[in-house]
């Protein structure tokens, strides 16, 4: 038996759950039932499209999430060595033969609900690997792939169900791009050490912390302009006076966050002012749904 083979066989099923990020494949499934759930009124949440547009959701992302494993590597022995593949308890070449079964599963899946939502389903795999081989090396360019994956859950959520036209699953998604592309600048301020390994080009490394500061703020602002369409349509009927109530949550969260990233004087604050982007994102989330389904 090989080294590597030996330094494997001590890998154990949390190590291969824990490559596919399951919070986050959870959450890009539920990501889809959003779309559904706001584009119909709720009316298709029980439905066969809600079922596979999630198992959709949580496929593609795991595929991502191993792939992006298997190409950080390098990176995760400096920021995160206790990782499976960097720590060798899994190696990359069985790494990419557990990703594939997701990827084929995910694509499956798709085509079971429709043509246009397997075309997506597979430009977004394909975006996913992209971004993971090279793409995150070009700065704000890698920043949108990551913030345009956030987004197109609930589009795909919606053309599950057959609604193609403007409603709140494409407003969700322009807020949910703002939010996250603010996140992911945010997040290079952070891991200026580690990207500078793999010669990523983030706006921190490229024009400096304070250039990315000013950047995260304006597209947080920006998120909270754009939570605000909504109120200027007719989409949300009787259910108006809900939406504007929940929505003050996460604008407030948005709007400190703003304020505090330009101030921050310690880089290392980038880290939980994410984690606290990531609630702000989520409770956005939940009002959109909430008044939706009431519209």
């Amino acid at each position: 038996m090989s080294e590597a083979s030996l330094t494997e066989s001590k890998s154990s099923a949390k190590d291969y759950i824990s490559l596919i990020r399951p919070a986050n494949s959870v959450m890009v499934g539920f990501a889809v039932i959003v779309g559904i759930a706001v584009s119909s009124a709720g009316k298709d949440l029980l439905s066969f499209a809600t079922l596979f547009g999630f198992v959709t959701g949580f496929c593609i992302s795991s595929f991502s999430m191993i792939t992006n494993d298997i190409y950080d590597r390098e990176v995760d022995k400096i920021n995160q060595p206790d990782r499976p593949i960097p720590s060798g308890r899994i190696t990359p070449s069985t790494a990419k033969t557990y990703c594939l079964p997701f990827l084929i599963f995910g694509l499956v899946s798709a085509a079971l609900i429709n043509l246009p939502d397997l075309a997506i389903a597979g430009i977004f795999a394909l975006v996913g690997w992209y971004y993971n081989y090279q793409g995150k090396k070009y700065g704000i360019g890698g920043n949108s792939l990551v913030a345009l994956s956030l987004a197109i859950p609930y589009i795909f959520g919606s053309i599950a169900v057959g609604v193609y036209g403007i409603n709140l699953a494409y407003l969700l998604a322009t807020t949910s791009f703002l939010a996250g592309l603010g996140r992911e600048v945010l997040k290079g301020i952070a891991d200026v050490a580690g990207d500078k390994v793999r010669g990523i080009r983030s706006l921190a490394i490229t024009y400096g912390s304070s250039r990315a500061k000013q950047t995260t703020a304006l597209l947080f602002i920006a998120a909270v302009a754009s939570s605000s369409l909504p109120l200027f349509t007719n989409l949300l009927g009787h259910a108006y006076l809900v939406y504007l109530g929940l929505i003050c949550i996460p604008d407030a969260i948005f709007v400190y966050l703003a304020a505090k990233t330009l101030v921050m004087s310690v880089d290392i604050q980038a880290l939980r002012l994410k984690q606290i982007a990531l609630l702000g994102m989520l409770l956005g989330l939940v009002s959109y749904l909430i008044a939706g389904v009431l519209a």
